[in-house]
């Protein structure tokens, strides 16, 4: 397991990002056996791979097209969705390192997650594809195909089992200090960078809604108005990608004018794909407590929020199979079960990473059951998210999906809001119950009798109301298998009692 730590008992600590990771990985490692890395180490990781991934686009254009063009989405030689992607490597897929096989699955799904995500941000500016490959054979969406699968899964392992170690190595011959000015200086760079990229592109999106409104000769006028920093950066874009050509946009908003709303939450849009979060949460509550009291004997609580019967895993679970796979949904059963069980597996593999890195806290462990995968899945159950997409995407979705868009649309759209509110009030609130619990825990490890009384009088106001509203006793209730990783190892709630006794 990762050796993770990522609770600060110290008064009046600000657990900022870069602290909070930095924190957690403190250990003494070695060269290049360390599988963690901290966090001036992943901002050096995500300059360099971005400047290598825009290289790589550059280069491929260039053999593609025989011209040179910047294929960036800013100005400076860096592509920032490879910086993205190989930072979230770096975060999710160090256990895999020595496992090449699953290396090379998780990165090239990692990637597919990245370009779905970059394209989809950028798609719904435009209204269209920055990029488009759904001429190709065998892609997804037109977003990707199955070589730059191939193509990220191999860069990928190389990333992490060569490139990686390297850049380390070279990393230690910079003097600490030196490297971070650097660093500070190319992110301001960067940002500079970054916005003037982004007004370039508010402004076009806001020059385009004025076109579609304007006769001809307003329209040569309207083009000819702006920043010219501004113009020249969405020419560069537009060279790069045709498809966001002004007259290619316009043809896809004609097409795409949203018609007058007569349904609730109609199709696959974001109210529905929320509505099915929810109702799945509780509905993989509800089943997973049904199955803890026949298969063990005993009611025990499975939800992952302290208000309310809701397994965030579940309810994450069900809008990313409705949303990755809802045009699939004419497809076999066979075909969908194959996607289910690798995205299924995927998803529970990142889940129990993320719970790890942000909550100190292990919610699941599969060690002691045959082909598991660092005991965070296992096979058996990489079956059930297969046969649990099937039995979503034909039976229960289409129900669910037509009682959803029964509710009336200005009913429909204040309760979601409500709910949406509701449920990120609940995360943040469950997230500092779990974050004192653990600082509890960890904490009465070390305290002597004599301590008790100053760490008492040290507490925060919001650390007094979680203590008092939030005992270990209803914690250990609602996360019964709930297991702090104390020196990187998981510590199950019976094992921490026994170590406070004999402490």
């Amino acid at each position: 397991m990762m050796p993770v730590n990522c609770f600060v008992t110290k008064k009046n600590d600000i657990l900022t990002l870069a602290s909070l990771y930095n924190n957690t990985h403190k250990k003494k490692r070695k060269g290049e056996n360390k599988l963690v890395y901290t966090f001036y180490e992943l901002c050096w990781f995500f300059l360099i791979y971005s400047f290598a991934g825009w290289c790589a686009g550059v280069v491929a254009n260039a053999v593609r097209n025989r011209k040179f063009v910047n294929t960036g989405f800013m100005n400076m030689p860096f592509c920032l969705s490879y910086g993205v992607c190989a930072v979230l490597c770096c975060i999710f897929l160090p256990e895999l390192r020595h496992r090449i096989f699953f290396l090379f699955i998780g990165g090239a799904l990692l990637a597919a997650f990245v370009s779905i995500m970059t394209g989809l941000i950028l798609e719904h500016i435009f209204h269209r594809k920055w990029w488009d490959y759904s001429k190709n054979r065998f892609q997804y969406e037109g977003y990707f195909g199955i070589w730059h699968l191939l193509i990220f899964g191999a860069a990928i392992v190389v990333m992490m089992k060569f490139a990686n170690p390297l850049i380390l190595q070279i990393l230690k011959q910079i003097p600490h200090f030196i490297g971070r000015i650097i660093l500070i200086i190319a992110y301001i760079l960067m940002g500079i960078d970054f916005l003037g990229s982004v007004i370039a592109i508010l402004q076009l999106k806001i020059k385009l809604r004025r076109i579609m409104q304007l006769n001809e000769n307003m329209q040569k006028v309207s083009e000819n108005v702006g920043n010219a920093i501004t113009v020249r950066i969405q020419k560069r874009m537009m060279r790069a990608y045709p498809n966001i050509k002004t007259e290619n946009i316009k043809e896809s908003v004609r097409k795409n004018t949203k018609k007058e709303k007569t349904v609730f939450a109609e199709g696959c849009c974001f109210f529905k794909i929320f509505w099915l979060f929810l109702i799945g949460a509780f509905i993989g509550d509800l089943v997973e407590t049904l199955f803890c009291r026949y298969s063990m004997g005993r009611w025990m609580s499975r939800s992952s929020v302290v208000y309310g019967p809701f397994s965030i895993v579940w309810g994450l679970g069900c809008a990313m199979f409705t949303a990755l796979l809802y045009k699939y949904k004419e497809k076999s059963d066979r075909y969908i079960f194959m996607l289910g069980t690798v995205l299924g597996g995927a998803y529970e593999y990142a889940c129990s990473i993320f719970t790890e890195l942000v909550f100190g806290t292990v919610f699941w462990d599969y060690s002691k059951l045959p082909f598991n995968l660092g005991g965070r899945i296992n096979l058996l159950f990489c079956f059930f998210w297969g046969i649990a997409a099937v039995v979503w995407l034909k039976i229960i979705y289409p129900k669910l999906s037509n009682l959803i868009e029964k509710i009336p649309i200005k009913t429909g759209n204040i309760l979601t809001w409500i709910l949406i509110l509701f449920m990120i009030f609940n995360a943040g609130m469950s997230t500092l119950a779990l974050n004192r619990y653990n600082q509890r825990q960890q904490g009465s490890l070390q305290k002597t009798p004599q301590m008790t009384a100053a760490v008492e009088d040290s507490r925060t106001d919001l650390e007094k109301f979680l203590d008092k509203h939030f005992p270990d006793k209803r914690m250990e209730q609602i996360y019964p298998n709930a297991k702090t990783v104390v020196d990187g190892k998981p510590v199950s709630q019976k094992d921490m009692k026994e170590k406070r006794k004999s402490s």
